[in-house]
């Protein structure tokens, strides 16, 4: 939901500055790989050392190339296989980070190996949750669904809870309650939306061998 409504808007927004950078001869993938680059950097840097409000200024910054290059891709007019192949993957590279940055935190200075191991699983699952609709894609099916928490809402979640719990940083009490919430919603939300698109996967493949045998019955 969050991605079909926000993704318009930012289009929107964005789309003068992505023809500014077609101007300047940036091309799609380095926008790419540049925001993929600072939304790591921002999430190991930052995060492991429990500064939260600063590694989200940093992150959401960069986490906006990902839709700055798309909009430069269609304004040339050429979008590629190669260009959609490598932000898909750098996306999870960059989920990853941000995940893997606060199970680190909480491995160490956070003091909650409960929690770090939350974040490793929001990690785990999110791949998951991508992985199914490829995978599924891969073998012919449509999978017709987009499930109750995808990239779009694991990532306003997070970076949101973030952004806010680091406001602890500059003395307002009691916010940093807000991130242990929203990793466990996370959590919660891609367990279901991993069980979503199994099943969906499990019914359109057992339609699709079903019309296949009787395709091969109509013709023997």
């Amino acid at each position: 939901m969050l991605n079909k409504y926000a993704r318009a808007f930012f289009t929107r927004v964005l789309t003068p500055f992505a023809a500014l950078l077609l101007r300047l001869g940036v091309s799609p993938d380095a926008v790419t790989l540049v925001g993929t680059g600072g939304v790591v950097a921002g999430a190991l840097a930052f995060y492991p050392r429990g500064e939260f409000f600063w590694g989200t200024v940093v992150i959401t910054l960069f986490v906006f190339s990902d839709l700055v290059d798309g909009n430069m891709a269609r304004q040339l007019g050429r979008s590629s296989r190669w260009g959609a192949f490598l932000d898909s993957t750098l996306d999870r590279v960059a989920d990853a980070a941000i995940f893997g940055g606060l199970a680190l935190w909480y491995a160490g200075g956070g003091h909650s190996l409960v929690l770090s191991a939350v974040s490793i699983f929001c990690l785990a699952s999110g791949q998951i949750v991508s992985y199914t609709k490829a995978r599924g894609e891969a073998i012919g099916l449509p999978v017709n669904v987009n499930g109750l928490v995808e990239r779009a809402e694991r990532l306003v979640i997070s970076l949101v809870a973030c952004g806010f719990s680091g406001l602890h940083e500059f003395g307002v009490p009691g916010i940093q309650v807000l991130l242990p919430i929203a990793l466990w919603i996370v959590a919660a939300g891609s367990l279901v939306t991993m069980v979503q698109r199994v099943v969906t996967v499990r019914r359109e493949a057992a339609e699709a061998d079903a019309a296949a045998r009787e395709g091969e019955e109509s013709t023997a």
